[in-house]
């Protein structure tokens, strides 16, 4: 596989024979580590007579009086609301479980298959009737309503029973689907605000001000799953961001900083503010958008009729929105002449209010962009220690009183009010080596390099130091090189120190970035191998240029702030930039004698996507591959990065064909090729693969999508090589969690579970490899999709262990393997590149040669 040879290879094969793949089967439990109980906030749910009840699916389809489709979201729970009061003998006494759409759910079937109704909501503020709020009468007028229903399919709930028995069907996902439906019809009637299956009350015990009129909201998660130990109800404590209620003037005013209203940006505004239901004179209306003019000089027609007119036609003249309010309606106005008013009509048929009195409802979700602040403080507040979790838990498992919901019982469910133990195990610490060949050993998931040398020792010789702040970085770079001493790192003396000038400071930041070069490339012979580069603040904007000049370049640089150097600090900075430079500063004593993994070349491969922030919707999603190389090292990793479209999970830059108009080969193949040329000239036998950021409706789209894409590259270097793989998911995205019994600390570090709450049928497991040290843990959940390699229930869990331990960044175990982090360093840190680089380009900077197989994301 030597890349000069590559031409000779065998083309690529024109298909992968075509296997659909499933998610493996368990083919056995865990044994080691010491046994210890657990605690969960999964509940147990009993079904009690189920075996010939049936959930009848009907289609709903609302309709205005005139026949128009209705398209405003949310009237639907109230109009089917009215449907059930008004309706109950026709539907047969029968309630039901909506969707809020277009599908609704019974226990049993109705009278028919098909329904008709009228219905009329009062004191509805439509915007499709009215046009202007100058209109007598029609801003609040009542609405008629048509429901058409219409029977759909019907579900048995026995196919439950057979999910837990391990035959899942498409009929058992949408029976658990109507459960969690009568869950959020059961929030929605008690008035919260529901996002997916979480759901959030408006008590101001529950908020906490992030600043800006945003509000952190606690709430909580509730869904049901099928377990081991049967069907459980797993509740969670959950937070959103949510926007403060109150007047829309305040709230513009605070989200963009500013001190007058006559400062803010209505484009900014208008983007904010659409769709937000506000509070006007005692009605409520949604913001459809902005009037172009001011209040003063925005106009509208404003029909009137005398009593001496009656029966006649209404005369019409043209009034500003100010007018109206002031002289007809006698309503004082002290801000709002100048500034737009608040649209909540439609496009063509606008509905004008005065900005100041129009108030903002409570229980909106804020959807943009936090700052790095707020989102500091955002997850500040949602730790709890697992005393207060489970506390919180407890009481909204009474609060909500499910097991008196009438639609549950007469489906045969009812929920324990317990939750439920289970048997954990505690797997022993890994131990490390450092330098010397000494032995070391982690604490509770921690270790210390105290009087300790790095196992392998890069050399720093040609180097500078550049600072885009008044810090020119003397004493931080004396003590680097004091501690390098002290770890085994040999530090020469940087060659140059570079200060940015005050006026340069005035230009853009890559304009900034470009004039630093200049100057290290007039006054180096040639370029550096290594930069330390000190930054003004976290997160400032010159960061992402500066990442994208070094990597296209091929120079390998450490960012970092101005402050006191420490000892614990430059050490932590030092560990960073030993890997980067090709050092390790731990390694596993195991390492070579690893089950299954040491004794025949093995390459360990970490995917992971970054998207963008919200609201960022035209910014390209960037996928990165990390592989291990220099088998039999698991510690050493190289990462391959490409751009896709944005908001796409599945990566589509896996495997490229070759072509004349192409030079990208893939990811890969050029992972492959690059495992080869360090790894002694041998191919890996064995693939392993760890995936993160995939929901479990996406596992089938990994096995034979991407899966087969990685065969297709192996195919291509050499098409009767047939590597084995195991493919493994690892998701932080849940809500289970786990509890010492009567404790307040966190479970123990290592704490593994593959019973009772994992899956039916499937291989997964829960494993907290770190160890909490604020809030509750949240365990890494692994579902071993694919093993065609034959490891053991302890020989794959004792891996996946280990490779939490071999983070080259942290002398502590981290709560997911290290080749997914360094996945998703890599694609973060080339996301941050694309923060800056023009709407229209859409790729990343292409790596230099001399970064390439660093780890430069370390």
């Amino acid at each position: 596989m030597d890349p000069s040879e590559e031409e000779a290879l065998p083309p690529t094969p024109s298909e992968v024979k075509n296997v659909i793949r499933v998610p493996m089967a368990r083919p056995g439990f865990g044994t080691k580590g010491n046994k210890v109980p657990i605690l969960t906030n999964h509940v147990e749910v009993k079904l009690c007579h189920i075996k010939d009840t049936y959930f009848f699916r009907y289609s709903v389809a609302l309709f205005y009086e005139d026949g128009h489709p209705v398209d405003g979201k949310g009237i639907g729970r109230k109009v089917l609301d009215r449907v059930r009061e008004t309706y109950k003998a026709v539907l047969g006494g029968k309630d039901f479980a909506y969707d809020g759409e277009k599908a609704l759910f019974t226990v049993g079937p109705l009278p028919t298959v098909k329904l008709d109704f009228i219905v009329v909501l009062e004191d509805i503020a439509s915007s499709r009737s009215h046009g202007n709020a100058g209109e007598q009468g029609s801003s609040y007028q009542s609405r008629t309503y048509k429901v058409e229903i219409r029977y759909a399919a019907r579900i048995p709930m026995n196919a439950i029973i057979d999910a837990l028995r391990g035959q899942e069907s498409d009929y058992a996902q949408e029976a658990l689907c109507v459960l969690d439906m009568i869950l959020r019809q059961h929030s929605a009637k008690r008035g919260c605000l529901l996002v997916r299956q979480s759901f959030f009350n408006d008590d101001p015990r529950n908020f906490a001000d992030l600043g800006s009129q945003v509000l952190a909201c606690r709430g909580y998660h509730s869904s049901f799953r099928t377990t081991q130990g049967g069907l459980s109800l797993n509740i969670d404590v959950s937070t959103t961001v949510i926007i403060k209620p109150g007047p829309v003037a305040f709230f513009l005013t605070a989200n963009q900083r500013v001190g007058h209203l006559s400062s803010v940006d209505w484009a900014k505004a208008k983007c904010v503010l659409k769709n937000l239901r506000v509070e006007i004179m005692n009605r409520e209306f949604k913001i459809t958008g902005l009037s172009e003019k001011t209040c003063r000089e925005q106009t509208f027609t404003l029909k009137q009729r005398s009593k001496e007119q009656d029966g006649e036609e209404a005369q019409t003249t043209e009034v500003t929105v100010y007018d109206y309010f002031v002289n007809q309606r006698n309503i004082s106005l002290t801000y709002s002449a100048d500034l737009p008013c608040i649209n909540v009509g439609k496009p063509k048929r606008p509905t004008y209010f005065p900005i100041e009195l129009c108030s903002l409802v409570s229980l909106q979700r804020y959807t943009k962009a936090l700052s790095t602040s707020q989102r500091a403080f955002l997850v500040d507040k949602s730790r709890q220690n697992p005393q207060e979790t489970m506390s919180v838990l407890s009481n909204a498992l009474k609060i909500n009183k499910y097991d008196a919901e009438p639609l549950l019982h007469s489906c045969g469910v009812s929920i324990n009010g317990n939750f439920t133990q289970v048997e954990g195990r505690v797997l022993p610490s890994p131990k490390l080596k450092v330098g010397n060949e000494e032995d070391l050993y982690a604490q509770n998931g921690r270790w210390d390099l105290k009087n300790k040398k790095v196992a392998y020792a890069c050399e720093i010789k040609r180097w500078v130091v550049v600072s885009f702040t008044s810090v020119s970085g003397f004493s931080m770079v004396h003590n680097l090189i004091r501690i390098g001493d002290m770890k085994g790192v040999d530090i020469e003396p940087p060659f140059a120190y570079f200060n940015e000038d005050s006026l340069s400071r005035r230009a853009s930041p890559l304009d900034r970035v470009n004039k630093m070069y200049e100057k290290i490339t007039l006054k180096l012979p040639g370029s550096p191998d290594f930069i330390l580069c000190l930054l003004p603040s976290r997160n400032c904007d010159i960061y992402g240029p500066w990442k994208q000049k070094s990597l296209s370049v091929g120079i390998v640089t450490q960012c970092l702030l101005p402050r006191p150097a420490d000892t614990e600090y430059m050490t932590n900075l030092l560990l960073k930039i030993n890997a980067k430079l090709g050092g390790l500063n731990f390694v596993l004593a195991r390492e070579l004698s690893l089950p299954l993994v040491s004794q025949v070349p093995t390459m360990i491969l970490g995917m992971d996507v970054s998207h963008g922030s919200p609201g960022q919707s035209d910014i390209p999603s960037v996928a990165a591959v990390v592989s291990s190389r220099k088998w039999p090292s698991i510690s050493r990793y190289r990462a391959c990065i490409r751009t896709q479209s944005p908001k796409v999970e599945m990566i589509d830059g896996l495997f490229q064909p070759v072509s004349d108009t192409e030079d990208d080969d893939g990811i890969i193949r050029e992972l492959l090729v690059d495992f080869y040329t360090s790894s002694g000239k041998r191919k890996p036998d064995q693939i392993i693969i760890f995936r993160d950021g995939v929901s479990e409706s996406q596992f089938n789209q990994v096995l034979n999508i991407e899966l087969t894409q990685i065969i297709e590259a192996c195919k291509f270097l050499d098409y009767n090589w047939s590597p084995r793989f195991a493919v493994i998911v690892a998701q932080k995205n849940h809500h289970t969690k786990f509890f010492q019994p009567n404790s307040h600390v966190n479970v123990q570090p290592g704490t593994i579970i593959d019973n009772d709450v994992c899956h039916p049928k499937n291989n997964d497991f829960y494993l907290c490899a770190h160890a909490g040290m604020s809030g509750t843990t949240r365990p890494t959940h692994y579902h071993v999709l694919l093993d065609d390699i034959g490891f053991s229930p302890d020989e794959l869990q004792e891996l996946v262990h280990s490779l939490s331990y071999v983070y080259q960044r942290s002398t502590t175990a981290i709560s997911v393997v290290a080749p997914i982090r360094y996945a998703h360093l890599a694609a973060a840190q080339l996301g941050q590149c694309m923060k800056f680089k023009d709407a229209s380009e859409t790729s990343i900077p292409k790596l230099h040669s001399r970064v390439r197989e660093t780890m430069f994301f370390c």
